[in-house]
């Protein structure tokens, strides 16, 4: 997609927040286009048939993991998602992801705290590419249990590779700081365009490399809010 300034926490969120309330596109409609372009980068990066281990948190960035996750499930990938946190208090689109990749029997383990998230580990293997839609651009300060034991357990892990989804999961997208848990990435597939805090020197050994995938917010908001 064409390259667009940088965004901030900010602006991401109002893009999200007037995609929906000036052109009634809902969140759900959103994180599908999110999801689905980011599998296709997926794909595109690392070849069909592959095998992918989809590491969701509970909320909205749990939710684009779950659309990953059964948009490569359709694509002939071999897939298995762990719910990383209290399955109550999924995000309502999370919630709805979550509903649907169960509906099509996709294997989903959940991760409550470090003892669960070690024994999902058995089931990364070394050719696996990891996702990593644990935190998104929501994320500021410190990582807690069990998301701090699932990250650990990411970058300690044999794997083909790891992709992160819209930032790298403790990587605050303002200010580029890692927290003292951060996911070391491959590939960040960041929406809309790159965070700002992407420039930082902080932040470039956690993201490898950097490509934006589309929403489908309209341009024309996109250049409002980025002032383009």
């Amino acid at each position: 997609m064409k390259s667009t300034k940088p965004l901030s926490r900010d602006q991401v969120r109002r893009i999200d927040r007037l995609c929906t309330e000036r052109y009634g596109i809902p969140g759900l409609i959103l994180m599908e286009n999110a999801g689905k372009n980011a599998a296709a980068i997926i794909e595109s990066s690392y070849g069909p048939d592959g095998r992918a281990f989809v590491a969701c948190g509970t909320g909205n960035n749990g939710g684009d993991g779950f659309v990953i996750a059964r948009q490569l499930h359709n694509l002939g990938w071999d897939v298995r998602i762990a719910l990383c946190g209290d399955p109550d208090k999924m995000s309502p689109d999370c919630r709805t992801n979550h509903a649907i990749a169960s509906a099509m029997r996709l294997p989903i383990v959940v991760c409550r705290n470090g003892a669960e998230v070690r024994q999902a580990g058995g089931l990364i293997e070394p050719n696996d590419v990891i996702v990593d839609a644990l935190l998104g651009t929501g994320f500021s300060g410190n990582v807690r249990s069990p998301i701090v034991e699932m990250i650990a357990l990411v970058n300690q892990s044999k794997k083909r590779a790891v992709v992160a989804v819209d930032v790298p999961s403790g990587l605050d997208c303002d200010t580029g700081a890692p927290a003292d848990c951060t996911i070391r990435a491959d590939l960040t597939i960041t929406f809309v365009a790159p965070k700002v805090g992407f420039d930082a020197q902080s932040a470039r050994p956690f993201l490898g490399r950097v490509v934006s995938a589309g929403i489908g917010a309209p341009k024309e908001l996109v250049a409002q809010i980025t002032g383009e």
